[in-house]
């Protein structure tokens, strides 16, 4: 087995073993930090498909800040008002048999469909071809996108700051 295989195969269990801790912890501490692993393992596993900027996107934005964010807010409420801060499992039977059903319809499709090697060019940087696209091809759809998430933030910040008439 080649050494990238091996890579893959380990990163690809650190982001799924993450994530069934996450789903599976009773402590919200011991999900936040298994969701740590899932975030750093799906990075990696973009760093292997040749997407460095979703990699250092993925670890600025999910692991700098809405990880961080998650773990300041679990760790200043823990011992606000003596909450018990865990969580409970409810209608684990379904759950299990969504679980298992959507898994072996995916492991069979991975299995079955006819997979192509895409040819033509090796994986390397893709930063400057994004930023060329994003500011070239398509700036306009960037832009809307751009002013369309404005006016959603101010409207949400609107919405919060709206005095309830009594």
């Amino acid at each position: 087995m080649n050494p990238e295989a091996v890579v893959f195969f380990l990163l690809a269990g650190m982001t799924v073993g993450g994530a069934a801790v996450c789903v599976l912890a009773r402590s919200l501490i011991y999900a936040a930090f298994a969701l740590l692993f899932a975030f750093v393992g799906v990075a990696g596993l973009y760093l292997l498909l040749g997407a460095d900027f979703l990699a250092a996107a993925q670890l600025l934005i999910y692991v700098g800040g809405i990880l961080v964010l998650l773990l300041f807010g679990v760790m200043l409420t823990h011992k606000l008002y003596n909450l018990e801060l865990h969580t409970s499992m409810h209608q684990v039977l379904p759950a299990t048999i969504a679980s298992v059903t959507v898994g072996a319809l995916l492991l069979r499709l991975a299995l079955v469909a006819p997979w192509r090697m895409a040819g033509g060019r090796a994986p390397g940087p893709s930063t400057a071809a994004l930023g060329r696209a994003f500011l070239g091809d398509y700036l306009l759809p960037f832009e809307a996108a751009s002013v369309l998430l404005l006016v959603a933030m101010m409207g949400a910040a609107l919405i919060v700051r709206r005095k309830k008439d009594a």
